[in-house]
């Protein structure tokens, strides 16, 4: 996808007002970047063993994107390295032009997903730690996520419980594709972690679990992959109500990052429909599915979806209400959503001044 902005968009263009971007994602220069963080075992042990993950093809994308890192071409960084890799250069295409007072670092590729538990477990503190030392110490519009070795959720909530309270973070940071779907008691311990530090946890859509994006198998064609991450997602929020996670950890918060928000009220609807029937399989659950889904989830955009009816859009805005909405451009990758393009006409001042900054800042605790 040979995407870049036109040049009427470009940085030239600028949003006035302030805004948080919640889905930003950097990336690593070189492959050795993380050494520094990480004990000397595991450098020789890359180098010796590499990677086994669940899922294949984990150092690059399932399906050919005919562009580097899923990325705008625009974004390669003028001193070198893959997209996403510079600062500078970030703060220059994005931070800047769009007045960017919030960005939420979501890294790829960060450990997730690999058989070898200790060694994620390493990977992943290390990217945290790389995180405040590349970006979040240097430019403090910038705010990570805590990356975690989600499938030993022991080692996961012992590294969320050491970042607690440190300013660079503000949210936890799961995948959408695991060994099994999110809500399954082996995760648990990560919402513990996340609700006793009052962190948000969010969940972006991609992983390596080992498992087809599909439940029918393994698509053909890359726009099965990007139109299958909202099934994926809607599996995912599905486990997390009916497995009682709401209710065990009732202050928790998620958001569900780049599977759209379109399909969240007619799964609602099933849900709850269901619900009336079989309740007696889940009676720990106190309320209809919705309302969990009401309360305890928000929703990043890119991809946005973008009926012919601009009321049918604001109808899905207000089932899911105009306070669960965080802005995203999904940065620097191809399908960028540039701020002033994103909103319709007819959006009250109130809502747009939530949607662009005021949901985040309050989501995340920002002053």
């Amino acid at each position: 996808m040979n995407v870049q902005f036109r040049p009427e968009s470009s940085a030239s263009v600028s949003i006035k007002t302030a805004i948080a971007d919640c889905d930003i994602h950097p990336a690593r220069a070189t492959n050795d970047e993380l050494f520094p963080f990480m004990a000397k075992r595991w450098h020789s042990h890359l180098d010796t063993y590499g990677k086994q993950a669940y899922h294949g093809m984990m150092e690059g994308p399932p399906y050919p994107k005919a562009q580097p890192n899923a990325s705008r071409r625009d974004a390669w960084p003028p001193e070198g390295g893959p997209q996403g890799s510079s600062l500078s250069f970030m703060q220059k295409q994005l931070l800047d032009p769009y007045s960017v007072a919030l960005g939420v670092l979501n890294p790829l590729n960060s450990g997730q997903g690999l058989r070898n538990q200790d060694m994620a477990g390493a990977i992943c503190s290390a990217i945290n730690d790389w995180q405040i030392e590349k970006w979040t110490s240097k430019d403090r519009r910038l705010k990570g996520s805590i990356v975690v070795a989600n499938e030993d959720g022991v080692a996961a909530a012992a590294e969320i419980r050491k970042r607690a309270g440190d300013p660079n973070f503000v949210q936890v940071l799961l995948l959408s594709r695991n060994v099994e779907p999110l809500g399954q008691r082996r995760y648990w311990p990560v919402y513990e972690a996340a609700q006793e530090i009052g962190l948000p946890v969010g969940v972006h859509a991609f992983g390596f679990g080992g498992n087809p994006l599909t439940p029918s198998g393994w698509p053909s064609f890359y726009i099965e992959e990007m139109v299958g991450h909202a099934q994926c997602q809607q599996t995912v929020l599905a486990s997390l109500v009916l497995e009682g996670v709401f209710e065990r950890f009732p202050k928790l918060k998620m958001v569900m990052i780049e599977a759209g928000f379109g399909w969240a009220p007619s799964l609602g609807w099933r849900l709850d429909k269901s619900f009336e029937r079989l309740h007696s399989e889940v009676p720990y659950l106190k309320r209809k599915p919705s309302e969990y889904i009401r309360d305890h989830i928000w929703w990043t955009t890119q991809p946005m979806e973008d009926p012919e009816r601009r009321d049918h859009l604001f109808q899905t805005i207000e089932w899911i209400g105009w306070d669960k909405l965080l802005f995203a451009t999904d940065y620097p990758h191809w399908d960028f959503d540039e701020p002033s393009r994103v909103l319709p006409p007819g959006v009250s001042e109130a809502n747009r001044e939530a949607f662009y900054l005021g949901n985040a800042k309050k989501l995340y605790g920002i002053a």
